[in-house]
């Protein structure tokens, strides 16, 4: 049983080291880094001779493009701003060393975000597939919310990833749905999906109540407050743009 940790990456360098020291009992590390401007590849090869730059073609093709340099029986897949703990360390070596393990297991991610870990608000326990046997997984979806596709079985993991996404900020969350509000509304657009007024009003207003509300961010405190303002700002974004997708693209001029 070896397992490999693939890293996919650009410009973390303020983040990688985190992640790499998180991964060092790993059979191979394998990090395939979408050119970065910083140190993040310098800082990588200090854990690993498997560095690979590659230009970004989209988050489905550079996961499989990782896992296609690696050589273990399983795959955990972590981001750049994620990092393993020693448990969850302990219970992959345990599960994947059962003979009766599964080919795929979720695990819970737990985000730092504000000052402080979230407990609700839907970001957590956000269980993530990334731990999963390399001959039975491959990554795939469209352009934004990738997901595995594993052939076989499949578990819950009960120890935690941890996960510090958007540096922590709302500068950092604000950058990251202007990025991928833009890909969600062309795969949208893609699939035909149309646009209509009322969806400015309608999507937000419920996406703050479900987050806020249904998913008890109240509990969160003011951090949760902002996840769910800013969660019903990414949905408003997402439709204007795919308002402005069909204008420009579909030969269509809507309110």
């Amino acid at each position: 049983m070896t397992i490999s940790i693939c890293i996919i990456c650009f410009n973390e360098e303020k983040n990688i080291r985190r992640c790499l020291e998180s991964a060092t009992w790993a059979n191979e590390i394998i990090v395939v880094d979408s050119m970065s401007q910083d140190k993040t590849v310098e800082i990588a090869r200090e854990y690993t001779d498997k560095v690979y730059q590659k230009a970004w073609p989209g988050y489905v093709d550079q996961k499989n493009f990782a896992i296609s340099k690696a050589n273990g029986n399983w795959i955990l897949s972590v981001d750049a701003d994620e990092e393993i703990t020693a448990a969850l360390r302990d219970e992959i070596l345990a599960e994947t060393g059962k003979a009766g393990a599964k080919d795929g297991y979720r695990i819970p991610r737990r985000s730092f975000y504000q000052g402080r870990w979230i407990n609700h608000s839907g970001y957590y326990p956000d269980r993530q597939l990334r731990l999963f046997r390399r001959e039975q997984g491959h990554w795939t979806g469209g352009r934004v919310h990738e997901r595995v596709d594993v052939q076989g079985s499949t578990g819950d993991l009960k120890k935690d990833l941890l996960h510090y996404p958007y540096k922590g900020v709302i500068c950092g969350q604000l950058q990251t749905v202007n990025s991928f509000s833009s890909l969600m509304a062309e795969d949208m657009y893609e699939r035909g999906k149309h646009y209509h007024i009322s969806l400015l009003f309608l999507r937000p207003t419920f996406k703050f109540f479900e987050v806020y509300l249904l998913k008890l961010g109240f509990l969160d405190g003011l951090a949760g407050f902002i996840i769910a303002v800013t969660s019903a700002y990414a949905m408003f974004v997402r439709y204007v743009k795919l308002r402005e997708l069909w204008n420009r693209l579909g030969n269509q001029t809507t309110l």
